[in-house]
């Protein structure tokens, strides 16, 4: 069977009495009419059922530092298989992948590989770990889980980078076959999500508590600082308080800089200065873990031992400079255990590099 031809059955769908059906993967609820496709634009109608059109295929595979996605404490040093396919479920006007995101063109899908396959070559790669990345995994949900079950059978672990927007269900589903998760928190206002991306922050929220209290999943957040949008003192106060008191201290934060694209190239690139003061308000709000990206700043980069403040791993972007973890996971001065998934010896400095490669279809 190919994967470029025959689409994926879809979960998570009920049958409307007006003769619609309704996808109940994410809060969009697409009720959706024969021959349909729902917003994200890759969950169709045909028939009586929902398909994924997208199932096997992808917009192109990589070797990345873990630290790209962003993650800091998960396997520092380590490499990632990095993969997305198509479409999104939101519609962020400052989207930095949106050539994919909002690509409606299954032409764009150039690369097809079975789960069992992409865990192989992962596997072959020296990769840690498979990340969905690019594109939401929401999206391609029963694609990335599968490939999470064939990961998991390898030794290989595995990577969510995605705006947590789900509904409940699948959202249990989904990130209990996560081993980490980036989430991209994309603002403390409903008004920004409304306007900015056509969605909703409260779901976003529910996702954030229930990965860390409900799973085994490693978490971190990052937002994406857009001048004028997102960045005010106050905003800034109320999100890193709200992650303080429901999420708890240790989980990392990364701020990182926005530049002009998609339909917010009028905007300027975010000054440094903004990514270290939105740093200082969280460190003020308790955070013991926050990091600047997409620029180059050592200290923001740097992970500190919250009780003595000595530099455990330092970087400059995603390069690890200095690695002192002892093979706890500790503090080498203090004993101070620091959060995460560490190895016992360190994994190695891949770099900044990004290495495009092939994977076939098995």
């Amino acid at each position: 069977m190919s994967a470029r031809t025959e689409p994926h059955p879809a979960r998570w769908w009920h049958a409307l009495p007006d003769g619609r059906l309704q996808c109940d993967l994410c809060p969009r609820d697409c009720k959706l009419h024969d021959g349909q496709r729902g917003l994200c634009f890759v969950r169709e109608r045909r028939g009586d059922a929902m398909w994924l059109s997208t199932y096997g295929r992808s917009s192109g595979f990589a070797i990345d530092p873990i630290e790209k996605k962003p993650l800091n404490h998960f396997h520092p040093g380590s490499a990632v298989l990095s993969f997305g396919t198509a479409g999104c479920n939101l519609a962020c006007r400052f989207c930095q992948n949106w050539d994919i995101s909002k690509s409606r063109e299954m032409d764009r899908l150039q690369d097809e590989a079975s789960p069992v396959r992409i865990a192989q070559a992962a596997r072959e790669a020296g990769a840690a770990s498979v990340a969905f990345t690019y594109n939401d995994p929401v999206i391609f949900a029963e694609y990335a889980m599968d490939t999470a079950d064939a990961c998991h059978a390898l030794g290989v672990q595995t990577v969510a980078v995605t705006a947590g927007y789900i509904h409940a269900e699948p959202r249990r589903e989904f990130f209990a076959k996560m081993d980490a998760a980036n989430v991209d928190l994309k603002a403390f206002s409903e008004r920004f999500y409304a306007e900015q991306t056509a969605s909703r922050l409260a779901p976003v929220l529910d996702t954030l508590q229930h990965i860390v209290h409900e799973t085994s999943c490693w978490l971190e957040i990052t937002t994406l600082l857009i001048p004028g949008l997102n960045d005010s003192s106050a905003e800034l106060q109320a999100m890193t308080r709200w992650i303080r008191e429901n999420l708890g201290a240790q989980v990392p934060l990364h701020f990182t800089a926005f530049h002009p694209d998609y339909k917010l190239g009028e905007l300027p690139r975010t000054p440094a200065e903004t990514l270290q003061r939105a740093r200082r308000i969280a460190q003020d709000a308790g955070l013991a873990h926050v990091y600047t990206g997409n620029v180059h700043d050592t200290e923001g980069g740097t992970t500190f031992c919250p009780d003595c403040q000595a530099a455990l791993i330092e970087r400059d972007w995603h390069a690890i400079l200095r690695y002192e973890l002892d093979a706890r996971g500790a503090c080498p001065h203090c004993g101070t255990v620091i959060p995460g998934r560490f190895d016992a010896a360190f994994a190695g400095r891949l770099g900044r590099r990004r290495v495009p490669m092939r994977v076939a279809m098995a």
